[in-house]
């Protein structure tokens, strides 16, 4: 009784809580299986490591910011006919975040494209790797306090650099000042080259600069940064959230005219 405790106050100083927590199990099994002292030694380090792993993943999850939880097999393909399937199911592969490539998921709005997004990031932390999420609205609202408060450097560094994975969600919906902007472009070009970066936007291409504060020179730069080593995903189809609201009985505002919806 005594060198079990002599051996879990040792793995409590390592911080083998697991090892600690099942020894006692362990040598009952190891002793009812026969097991050689490599055996034993390689299962309890293998039931260390797979908590650690199991804590790594909550807490990678709980700290990348997501708004819920999706998965690639949550998303309704059937319905999503304009979704290419083939290269999302190869982006989850994840090879792109070894290759600090970048994710462009282009759509009107209610396509899938945020669940996309998350199910993506999701899946990077389930394989250990540090991601964050964020909308571009409170990117910029965090950019723009920072900044205020001398602390933009330490910020980019943190939050934005740190991560291997950063998705930016919603590009677009809300046009940026100046400022704003230009703290975007900062965000592109310091992640350029060096992670992965997965934007989702309702905007094609040709209308960025006008969420960017009408600076075309600039949008340029950053796409140039941002699509040298890309996968550009295009997704159309009618909205998830129309669709549920039809099903329930919900009365829709008529649509807009074509010529209307051409000029805007």
């Amino acid at each position: 009784m005594m060198e079990l405790e002599r051996i879990n106050d040792l793995c409590q100083k390592l911080a083998m809580g697991t090892l600690a927590t099942h020894l006692a199990h362990s040598t009952e099994e190891a002793a009812r299986k026969d097991w050689s002292y490599h055996e034993f030694f390689e299962h309890v380090l293998r039931a260390e490591l797979h908590e650690r792993q199991e804590r790594s993943r909550v807490q990678l999850t709980k700290t990348a910011g997501f708004p819920t939880i999706k998965t690639l097999e949550q998303y309704d393909f059937t319905f999503a006919t304009g979704a290419p399937k083939s290269l999302i199911n190869e982006l989850n592969s994840l090879t792109f975040i070894e290759r600090a490539e970048n994710i462009v998921l282009l759509g009107p709005s209610g396509v899938g494209k945020t669940h996309l997004a998350i199910a993506l990031g999701y899946k990077a932390t389930q394989s250990g790797i540090k991601t964050r999420f964020v909308s571009a609205a409170d990117l910029m609202l965090q950019l723009a306090s920072t900044h205020r408060h001398g602390r933009l450097k330490e910020y980019l560094r943190r939050a934005i650099q740190a991560p291997k994975l950063l998705i930016i969600d919603e590009l677009g919906y809300l046009p940026f000042s100046r400022e704003e902007a230009s703290h975007f472009f900062q965000v592109i070009a310091q992640r350029y080259e060096h992670g992965s970066v997965v934007i989702t936007s309702n905007l094609p291409f040709a209308q960025w600069d006008t969420a960017l504060a009408g600076d075309a020179t600039m949008t340029a730069a950053m796409l140039d940064r941002l699509l040298h080593h890309a996968h550009i995903a295009m997704i159309t189809g009618e909205s998830f959230r129309l669709r549920e609201r039809k099903k329930a009985g919900i009365k829709l505002p008529p649509a807009k005219s074509a010529a209307k919806v051409g000029q805007n």
